[in-house]
C-alpha cells in the first residue's frame, strides 16, 4: 500500500430551487476555480443544478428534462478538474406515484474533460420528518459503486447514505475505496451539526479512510441549509471545518493510503504545481448564535428569492416584535425594513415609547397609524346585529385583525411582504389572531420559544444594545384590554415551554409529561389547547425551521379530528 495525495476543492454554495441556468453558471463559475487552484476533484451538494429540495417540480417533464439537457452543457464545459455534480438523472426501473410511472433518482455526476464519465444513485432516501423522497425518485441499487482516478479508488454517496450503518460507505472501502466524498442537502436543527460531526468521524474511524462531507447552504421556505461542511483524516480527527450560514469555497490536499487493487480507469489527476494557502477551521457557533444566523439567512433569502423590496414589521413595543424587526435589520438594511405602530386605548403611552425608541436605534422608518376610531366603528357594526353584549375575544379580536388589514394594505402599496412576530410557544396554544397578528407572509419566530425569544434579544443586545431594556423587563401582554397580561391566560413561560417540548419534539404522553412533575390540571389545559388550534397553525406562513419538529411540514396532525384525551 503506497500513499498518494488527492486535491479537493469544496463548494459549500447556495443553490436555489427551479434556479437551472443561475446554478449552471454558478457550477461552472467554481469548475473554473477549481483548476485555477489545480483540483482534482471540485464537489458541489446534492441536487445543487435543480436546487433542494424541487418537490413537485419533479413532477414536470419539461424541469427535469431541462435539468439533463443543462447538465450535458456542464460537462462539456469540463476540464481537468472533475466535478462531482448533485442532478436529477434517470433511472432503470419505474415506480409509480400519482398515477404517474416516475423513473428519475437523486443523483451525482461525475465529469471531466468534456464528458460524463460515471454517475451515481442515491441508495437511501430519507421519508421522514420535513423529508420526501421516496414520493419522487427510485432507490439506488449500487451502493458500492466506485470511481478510480487513476489507481485512486473513490467512494461517492449522497446525504443519508452516509447514515446507515453498514450502508455505501462501507460497501465501497469494501471494494476498494481510499476515501469517501459525501454531497448534502442536510437543513439545519439546533441537534444536527453535533450529529453529523460524531456520525461522520466515527465512521471514518471504524472504516480507516478520510470522509469529506460537503453541505449546501442557503434558505428555502422554511429550511435553511447551514453549511458547515467538514473533513476527517482515516482517524476520524476534523482537519477542517467550514463556516455554518455562509457559502464558503475551499480546497485542501487529503493524503491517502491507496490500495493495492488494479481496475481500468476513466478519470484523472491534476498536476499540483499550485501552492495551496493554508486552512482555518471556523469556530462552532453556539445554540443561540446559531438560531439567530438561521433566522437572519432563512428571512434574507426568502425575502430576496421571492423578490420583495422591503418587509413591514408591526411593533408593538413588546419583546417579539423588537426581535423580529431586529434580525429583519441584520438580515436586510434598515432601509428595507418599514416598522408600522398601531396603538389603541388599551396600549400605555411607554410601549409606544418603547416602539419609536427600538426604530430609532435600529435607523428604520416607523409609521404610526391609531387605530381606536377603526375598532370602535366594527365594535359598533356588531354590536348592532347581535342581541348580546360583545364578548372579550371578539372585541380583542377586533383590535388585532384591523392591525392585521392595516399592515397587508401597506404590502400592497409598498411591495413590502408582512413579517409576522408570533412565537412557537403562542402558536402552540391558539393564543394568537387568525388574519390579525398572525398575517404575514414569513412567520419568523414560529419555532422559537418564547424563553429563546429572550435569549436571542440578550444576545443580540451583547452585540449592540438596540432593543430597549424595558421591552425585555416588562411583563409580557397583548395589550387588548385592560391591565391584560400573558399569565391572565396561560402558565408562566417555562412551564408552557416544557410542555409544548415534550409533547411536540419528544411524543411524550400526557401520563409523561405530568410525571416529570408538571400540575396535573396545566398539562391538561395546554395539551387541549395545543389539539384544538391545529386549524389555526395551518393557516400560518412558513417559518425557520430550528427544532426537531417543527410546526409545517414536520408536523402533520389532522385537523378534523374527533380523538379526545381522557383526563385521569
Amino acid at each position: 500500500m503506497n500513499t498518494k495525495t488527492l486535491r479537493i476543492s469544496c463548494a459549500q454554495l447556495s443553490f436555489p430551487v427551479g434556479a437551472i441556468q443561475e446554478n449552471k453558471d454558478k457550477i461552472i463559475n467554481t469548475l473554473k476555480e477549481a483548476e485555477k487552484v489545480h483540483s482534482d476533484i471540485v464537489l458541489f451538494p446534492e441536487l445543487a443544478l435543480t436546487g433542494y429540495p424541487p418537490e413537485d417540480l419533479l413532477l414536470r417533464e419539461s424541469f427535469v428534462g431541462k435539468n439533463f439537457a443543462v447538465m450535458e452543457e456542464i460537462a462539456e464545459f469540463s476540464g481537468k478538474t472533475s466535478g462531482v455534480i448533485g442532478f436529477v438523472d434517470r433511472s432503470l426501473k419505474k415506480q409509480k406515484n400519482d398515477n404517474v410511472d416516475r423513473d428519475i433518482a437523486n443523483a451525482a455526476a461525475i465529469v471531466q474533460n468534456g464528458d460524463v464519465k460515471g454517475i451515481y444513485h442515491k441508495c437511501f432516501l430519507p421519508n421522514y420528518s420535513v423529508f420526501d423522497e421516496a414520493r419522487y425518485f427510485d432507490k439506488g441499487t449500487n451502493p458500492s459503486t466506485l470511481f478510480w482516478y487513476e489507481d485512486i479508488a473513490v467512494g461517492i454517496n449522497i446525504c443519508e447514505d452516509i447514515w446507515i450503518e453498514d450502508g455505501p460507505a462501507e460497501e465501497q472501502v469494501k471494494k476498494g475505496a481510499s476515501i469517501i466524498l459525501n454531497i448534502n442537502a442536510s437543513p439545519f436543527d439546533l441537534n444536527k451539526i453535533n450529529q453529523r460531526k460524531d456520525k461522520v468521524k466515527n465512521k471514518a474511524k471504524k472504516l480507516g479512510v478520510p470522509i469529506v462531507y460537503l453541505n449546501m447552504v442557503g434558505g428555502q421556505d422554511e429550511l435553511v441549509f447551514d453549511g458547515g461542511s467538514f473533513v476527517v483524516d482515516k482517524n476520524g480527527e476534523i482537519i477542517y471545518m467550514a463556516p455554518q450560514f455562509e457559502e464558503d469555497f475551499f480546497t485542501l490536499d487529503v493524503e491517502l493510503d491507496v490500495k493495492d487493487i488494479i481496475s481500468e480507469s476513466n478519470l484523472y489527476l491534476n498536476d499540483k504545481n499550485v501552492e495551496l494557502e493554508p486552512l482555518v477551521s471556523t469556530k462552532e457557533l453556539d445554540k443561540i448564535e446559531s438560531m439567530y444566523a438561521a433566522l437572519k439567512l432563512g428571512l434574507s433569502d426568502y425575502v430576496t428569492k421571492n423578490k420583495f423590496n422591503k418587509v413591514l414589521v408591526g411593533l408593538s413595543g413588546g419583546i417579539d416584535s423588537a426581535l423580529t424587526a431586529t434580525i429583519a435589520c441584520d438580515a436586510l438594511t434598515p432601509e428595507r425594513v418599514i416598522g408600522v405602530a398601531m396603538p389603541s386605548k388599551y396600549n400605555p403611552e411607554s410601549s409606544l415609547d418603547d416602539a419609536k425608541q427600538l426604530a430609532k436605534n435600529l435607523g428604520i422608518n416607523i409609521k404610526e397609524i391609531t387605530i381606536e376610531d377603526t375598532v370602535e366603528n366594527i365594535r359598533t357594526l356588531v354590536s348592532a346585529n347581535i342581541e348580546e353584549q360583545l364578548k372579550s375575544v371578539v372585541d380583542e379580536n377586533i383590535q388585532s385583525r384591523v392591525r392585521g388589514n392595516l399592515l397587508m394594505a401597506l404590502s400592497n402599496q409598498l411591495n413590502a411582504m408582512v413579517v409576522s412576530t408570533g412565537n412557537k410557544s403562542e402558536m402552540a396554544v391558539g393564543y394568537a389572531t387568525l388574519y390579525g397578528d398572525l398575517v404575514g407572509g414569513f412567520a419568523l419566530l414560529k419555532d422559537v420559544y418564547k424563553a429563546d425569544v429572550y435569549n436571542l434579544a440578550k444576545y443580540r443586545n451583547s452585540i449592540s444594545e438596540v432593543i430597549p431594556q424595558n421591552t425585555i423587563d416588562k411583563e409580557p401582554s397583548a395589550e387588548l384590554s385592560e391591565n391584560q397580561f400573558d399569565s391572565d391566560s396561560l402558565p408562566d413561560y417555562d412551564t408552557l415551554d416544557k410542555i409544548i417540548k415534550l409533547y411536540i419534539e419528544e411524543d411524550f404522553s400526557s401520563e409523561k409529561i405530568i410525571n416529570s412533575g408538571i400540575d396535573k390540571n396545566v398539562v391538561y389545559d395546554v395539551l387541549e389547547k395545543i389539539d384544538r388550534n391545529e386549524y389555526k397553525r395551518n393557516q400560518v406562513a412558513p417559518g425557520v425551521k430550528l427544532t426537531n419538529r417543527a410546526f409545517g411540514k414536520d408536523r402533520r396532525m389532522p385537523i378534523t379530528n374527533t380523538y379526545k384525551r381522557e383526563r385521569n
